[in-house]
């Protein structure tokens, strides 16, 4: 059985087994155990890649994550190459084979990922500290950030993955849904194109490995360590885990995203019983001034489950779906907003009236003292439940360096919170969402 460093398998010996439980254990402590405050600590490399460092010195584990611009968005005319790239990492690097990686992490009880989204590629590693374990694992990384071999097998391996993918993907309705979403909101720019089984097909190694040499280099990385370090430890740390990443500059700017024109419905017919709906149009760029204000309005609107307005107006009063929700995706350029449901063929009509209803009411009169008040509470309340782990502070390092957030983030997020007034709320919902311009997309029963 060919093993793979992504997934970690059973393991071999007890030995492995407990310290894979260990890490396990160890991650899901809570944050008053792992962290008392968020503020991360910045510096660059000698190489010139950016670190965000959060010491959590109680635990004998560290998570690594390192983030490239490198999704995507990235392809250009090589749909899919992105995706392509970051399932070959780890899969053979430094002359060892996917087999020998699998093992060097497992041996250590390390648990290696990569991926890939729109905006952004990752590598993400979350290893013991202890002596003997920390060494070989972050020399393994290293191996694969800057080594990386892209053997024909694997290549290939990943390519029958990827069009499995693809092929599950063209049956889901909810996979149908969005890239139809996608597609019609942003048309060609980079965030609306997919990859295609041909352009799978058509992605060569050469292609693969030009695209690491552009992308996955040092001027286009951003290092974030979370764990039992302390400064000294953790530059030292860097230094090791980019020590063999090509030299290269940032990725460029993506192009803005245009606004839409006019109002798009979209049917595709599918053998179900139930419509998968999605309304929306582009919404906020991450770190947008405009972007607090947004997310509290919509917390109100259809972000808070049973609490939300869409969620009284559409399942508890009418019985016409089983979930609605919505929400802002902010990414380098506007991502969307997104409001998505589910319902009865015969009940899209009536659903999509409620939610355009409430929607046209929102803009008009914004959320009422009351709902405002809640929401403040419910997300001031909550918000340390997202950064409860060492894992989700190591994602929220990742994105204040990828898109250039404040370092203080974290440690001021309840005070940006509660600093926007209701009135902001409703300014900034009421600018960013024309209810005239939604882009509506029906997947389910049959096609007009």
């Amino acid at each position: 059985m060919r093993l793979r460093p992504m997934l970690l398998k059973e393991g071999r010996t007890m030995r492995k087994l407990l310290l894979v439980g260990f890490i396990v254990c160890l991650a899901g402590l809570p944050a008053t155990v792992l962290a008392a405050g968020k503020a991360f600590q910045h510096w660059t490399t000698s190489n010139g890649v950016g670190v965000y460092f959060y010491p959590s010195t109680t635990l004998p584990m560290l998570d690594v994550r390192i983030v490239y611009a490198a999704g995507s968005a990235r392809d250009g005319d090589q749909l899919g190459v992105a995706a392509m790239t970051s399932g070959l990492m780890g899969s053979g690097a430094g002359g060892m084979d996917a087999n020998a990686l699998a093992t060097e992490f497992e041996r250590v009880g390390a648990q290696f990922d990569a991926g890939a989204l729109r905006d952004m590629a990752w590598v993400t590693l979350r290893t013991l500290t202890l002596d003997g374990m920390l060494d070989p694992a972050i020399d393994a990384l290293a191996t694969v950030l800057g080594k990386p071999d892209f053997p024909e097998d694997e290549l290939e391996l990943v390519r029958q993955q990827l069009l499995t993918g693809l092929q599950n993907a063209e049956q889901d309705p909810a996979d149908i849904a969005e890239k139809a979403f996608y597609k019609a909101v942003y048309s060609d720019h980079p965030y609306g194109r997919s990859a295609e089984r041909e352009d799978i097909q058509a992605l060569s190694r050469a292609q693969v490995e030009g695209f690491f040499r552009q992308y996955y280099v040092s001027g286009n990385a951003r290092l974030s360590l979370v764990g039992n370090l302390d400064r000294a430890a953790a530059e030292a740390l860097a230094e090791r885990i980019v020590q063999h990443m090509p030299s290269g500059d940032p990725a460029p700017a993506l192009p803005a995203v245009a606004p839409l024109k006019e109002a798009k419905t979209i049917r595709i017919a599918h053998p179900s019983e139930q419509s998968h709906i999605l309304v929306g149009q582009p919404g906020v760029a991450r770190g947008a001034p405009e972007h607090f204000a947004l997310y509290i309005a919509n917390h109100g609107f259809g972000g808070s489950g049973f609490a939300s307005t869409l969620m009284t107006e559409v399942r508890v009063k009418r019985g016409l779906v089983y979930s609605v929700y919505s929400y802002f995706s902010p990414m380098q350029r506007k991502g969307p907003f997104i409001i998505g449901l589910q319902t009865r063929n015969d009940q899209v009509e009536e659903a999509l009236g409620v939610v355009h209803d409430n929607l046209t009411a929102f803009i008009k009169h914004g959320p009422t003292e009351e709902a405002y008040d809640a929401s403040i509470r419910n997300i001031t309340g909550g918000s340390a439940l997202r950064s409860d782990t060492n894992a989700k502070l190591a994602q929220y390092a990742s994105l204040i360096g990828f898109y250039d957030l404040p370092l203080d983030y974290l440690d001021l997020f309840n005070d940006r919170i509660t600093q926007v007034s209701r009135e902001q709320t409703y300014e900034a919902f009421k600018a960013t969402v024309d209810v005239n311009k939604l882009v509506t997309v029906i997947v389910g029963g049959e096609s007009r």
